[in-house]
């Protein structure tokens, strides 16, 4: 038993064995230029009535990261910003943001 175990685990590992989540269909890297392009498909058959790009996830991320209520420095270290002013755009455009700081 244990030598199928094994069996199964170098099969695995064997070539064209890769480290990266998302590949091509010949295993290879996408390339930038081809996630580019893959996001704007994406963006299109969603309906968006813009260009959709996948800096857009990162905001998306930083938008939901504020709007659950994290505090702007940690969002800054996450994000890996240096300039705190480019955190706060995140936690300036979210209006229901301070709505539970006074209760009656």
């Amino acid at each position: 038993m244990a030598d199928k175990r094994l069996d199964v685990v170098q099969a695995l590992l064997a070539p064209p064995f890769t480290v990266r989540l998302f590949t091509t269909e010949r295993r290879g890297p996408l390339t930038p230029a081809a996630v580019r392009k893959l996001v704007m498909r994406i963006g299109q058959a969603a309906g968006f009535p813009f260009p959709v790009h996948p800096h857009m996830l990162r905001h998306a991320c930083g938008f939901k990261l504020a709007n659950e209520g994290h505090d702007t420095r940690s969002i800054q270290q996450y994000l890996g910003h240096r300039n705190i002013a480019h955190t706060v755009r995140y936690t300036e455009l979210t209006p229901g943001r301070f709505k539970h700081f006074w209760k009656d």
